[in-house]
């Protein structure tokens, strides 16, 4: 049984906390271009998500990691990538370290990443593969599973 709050935003919440508190021992670095970079970083990865939430209720599937899926879903940001939502909470982290001028916190997203592929990426993907079979083989051979 999983903790009841194993779930991506809860991972990127605590990541982000460190980022801060990282800026706040640190403070300083990134200059001028830090914050409007960091800035759009966020907003993308917020618009990503929101794109990949509306695909999801379009198919009517859910968007808890640990459920099974009831529809494959490969169309709008899904044919671009296999797991948009983690990219977007990867893109929201570097862009909050940014706009916090936490540069030394940038590696923290590479360990997000790691955290996010053990814990949900695999895990998911077998169970795509398990409900869906040849077609979710189909769509993981032509999408990419980052970007």
């Amino acid at each position: 049984m999983r903790p009841t709050l194993d779930y991506p935003p809860v991972w990127l919440a605590g990541f982000a906390a460190a980022a801060w508190a990282m800026a706040q021992l640190w403070p300083g670095g990134g200059g001028g271009w830090a914050r409007p970079l960091g800035a759009g970083l966020v907003l993308t990865g917020v618009a990503l998500t929101a794109a990949a939430a509306v695909e999801f209720r379009r198919h009517r599937t859910t968007l808890l990691p640990h459920a099974a899926p009831s529809a494959l879903v490969t169309t709008g940001v899904y044919r671009l990538s296999r797991n948009p939502i983690y990219l977007a909470d990867l893109l929201i982290l570097a862009g909050l370290v940014l706009i916090w001028g936490a540069l030394p916190a940038l590696g923290l997203v590479p360990l997000l990443a790691l955290v996010l592929h053990r814990r949900f990426v695999l895990p998911e993907e077998a169970r795509l593969r398990a409900a869906f079979g040849a077609a979710f083989a189909d769509w993981a051979a032509r999408t990419r599973r980052w970007l």
